[in-house]
């Protein structure tokens, strides 16, 4: 997929996906009247919401720092990630009210084979596409791309619960599993959004960077523990894709200004080096500084 290599046009594949098969999904749940590929068709419609809004923030958090925002726009991922959490919650309670009505009702269901069809087909198309955002999102390390990911890699799990479902009501002629299977949607959606929910939080409130990343932080500065006394308050932060890294290191009184600045330069070259999109600041320090 040559042609989808970039942030936005990965984005843009993820809008023009959702759109067809909400179209097919909506045509045929109506005609069958089948509450499983209806809700589909929501949760499809949760995700070309969500991809419209991943599409937009992509562009925008990628923008150079500004006289605004002087630590750049990467937030809007995070920001993007949030309102798409909350979106699917939105579609799950659509989904979960539509399947009660029908199980409080009753329903009639013509043609399921003609739904486990078109789930089929969502499954497969979605499988390539999220893969594609997958990587895509480890690429430019995209928290808006990888909850757009996540929302279709859920889309196939429930497409193909649906298909098996409605494979069912077709042989042994049970109406009722129709609203079950979308209320079992329902609840993958649920937890996809907690997941993705808490992920745009995270990245909103300044958490950490992972540990195994600080560890890598760590080993640089301990391969050059014999260039300086010792480092104490090393902090780390993500924004979008630009992490944000500040250490205090401690040199003897007598070093020279100039090797001061050198060995910073270096230190923070080769953590640039190990963790690309890095920003970088070693604060110098005389001994017996306390942290603040």
């Amino acid at each position: 997929m040559a042609l989808f290599s970039t942030r936005t046009s990965a984005a843009g594949l993820s809008i023009a996906s959702n759109t067809i098969l909400i179209l097919l999904k909506l045509a045929v749940g109506i005609s069958t009247g089948a509450v499983s590929v209806i809700a589909e068709a929501i949760h499809s419609s949760v995700d070309l919401l969500a991809a419209i809004i991943a599409f937009f923030s992509v562009r925008a958090s990628v923008r150079p720092p500004d006289a605004d925002h002087q630590f750049g726009h990467g937030k809007i991922e995070g920001v993007s990630g949030a309102i798409e959490g909350l979106l699917i919650f939105v579609g799950a309670g659509l989904i979960i009210f539509e399947a009660v009505d029908k199980l409080q009702h009753g329903s009639t269901l013509e043609q399921p084979l003609l739904g486990a069809a078109v789930m089929l087909i969502s499954a497969v198309t979605n499988t390539f596409v999220s893969r594609h955002l997958h990587n895509m999102a480890r690429k430019f390390d995209s928290l808006a791309l990888e909850a757009d990911a996540e929302h279709l890699r859920t889309d196939v799990i429930t497409s193909v619960g649906v298909m098996g479902g409605l494979v069912l009501v077709a042989v042994f002629g049970i109406p009722a599993l129709d609203p079950l299977l979308g209320l079992g949607v329902a609840v993958l959606i649920i937890r996809a959004a907690w997941s993705i929910t808490m992920k745009s939080y995270q990245a909103l409130v300044d958490r950490s960077l992972p540990s195994d990343e600080v560890e890598v932080i760590e080993q640089v500065l301990d391969e050059h523990a014999q260039h300086y006394l010792e480092y104490h308050r090393l902090r780390t932060r993500k924004s979008g894709p630009q992490r944000y890294v500040t250490i205090d290191v401690v040199f003897l009184p007598d070093t020279p200004l100039e090797l001061v600045h050198e060995i910073g330069d270096h230190l923070e070259e080769e953590i640039r080096a190990k963790l690309p999109n890095t920003s970088v600041l070693i604060h110098p320090e005389p001994p017996g500084t306390k942290d603040v």
